[in-house]
């Protein structure tokens, strides 16, 4: 049995009447059929509840009220920023169809008129409770949409075209400041052999592992994605006062000590990561092509390390602390 049957007790309703009987019985009605009312007085501590953060989601307001009536509390509830805004029912005397009109013209969602009947009130709220729900459960299929444009299944991360996007902010944000970015691109060395040895199973398993190093080691100071395959991108923006190169190293320290838990056993894997770091004058393609050249220097020299390209920020900026 749903809320939207009995009611929810974790619901909570907004009632505005300033009339104490009313608004006596308006609460009795709606408590007795399961829900948690917020009673206000009048329009301006209706105004003051739904402007609070965990403001109620459903609002019965009376079209006349003292300080603010309802007409003008529902249009500054509609004036406010929000991705779901509440659910709202006028309550009125006024039965003519143009009172009506005017009231959902200022953002009503229904309207009930004086004196109402219990059953047909607890079937409104119902409704709106339906409404609530619906867009909740739209939201959150947006927000499950949005991160599936921008993530890689697989790991988790950002997926290629969202940490291209990353870099390309970045790198106008650096132009803009006067910064610097480092970005790094790392290769599993000879994922090929895990695949073909242990499974593509575990292999899947030892990119994610991998791929949780990176998140771990940037800790919110840069970011991370998938460009594909088993090839890595660090994007991170380099401040005075800071040496971008510790980030790079301590990540390949990291993975080249450390074993990847897999259903094959833990397993050992290695990186070459190469490395660039550009000031403003810098383009996406520019600096992808730096650091891809780094990264084939690592590998023709034997890989398992870091390469800096000879064209990065040559200069020392300090101590870069890591988590």
């Amino acid at each position: 049995m749903t809320g939207c049957d009995k009611g929810d007790v974790s619901m909570q309703i907004l009632i505005a009447e300033d009339d104490f009987t009313s608004r006596a019985i308006l609460t009795a009605v709606l408590k007795k059929q399961g829900y948690e009312v917020v009673a206000t007085v009048n329009g301006a501590d209706a105004w003051a509840a739904m402007q609070q953060a965990d403001a109620p989601k459903l609002a019965i307001l009376d079209w006349m009220m003292p300080e603010m009536d309802g007409i003008e509390v529902c249009q500054r509830i509609r004036a406010l920023e929000t991705n779901q805004p509440p659910y709202i029912i006028m309550l009125t005397s006024k039965d003519e169809k143009a009172n009506i009109i005017t009231g959902l013209e200022a953002g009503a969602d229904d309207y009930l008129v004086k004196p109402y009947d219990p059953g047909e009130l607890g079937a409104r709220v119902r409704v709106g409770l339906r409404m609530i729900e619906m867009q909740a459960a739209l939201i959150e299929s947006r927000k499950a949409l949005a991160h599936e444009a921008t993530h890689d299944p697989l790991t988790g991360m950002l997926n290629r075209r969202a940490i291209l996007d990353q870099l390309q902010k970045e790198l106008a944000l650096a132009a803009r400041h006067g910064n610097a970015v480092a970005v790094g691109i790392c290769d599993i060395d000879h994922f090929k052999q895990v695949n073909d040895t242990y499974g593509h199973q575990a292999g899947d398993e030892v990119l994610w592992g991998f791929a949780q190093a990176l998140i771990e080691d940037l800790c919110g100071y840069g970011s991370a994605g998938r460009l594909g395959g088993e090839e890595f991108l660090m994007v991170a923006p380099i401040r005075a006062g800071m040496e971008y190169r510790s980030l790079f190293d301590a990540l390949h320290t990291r993975i080249a000590e450390n074993t990847i838990t897999t259903r094959s056993g833990a397993l050992s894997v290695t990186a070459s990561i190469g490395v660039a770091c550009v000031t403003a004058s810098g383009t996406v393609d520019e600096v992808l092509g730096t650091a891809d050249a780094a990264l084939y220097q690592a590998k023709n020299e034997g890989r398992n390390r870091v390469v800096y390209a000879t064209t990065s920020v040559p200069h020392k900026l300090g101590t870069l602390s890591l988590c």
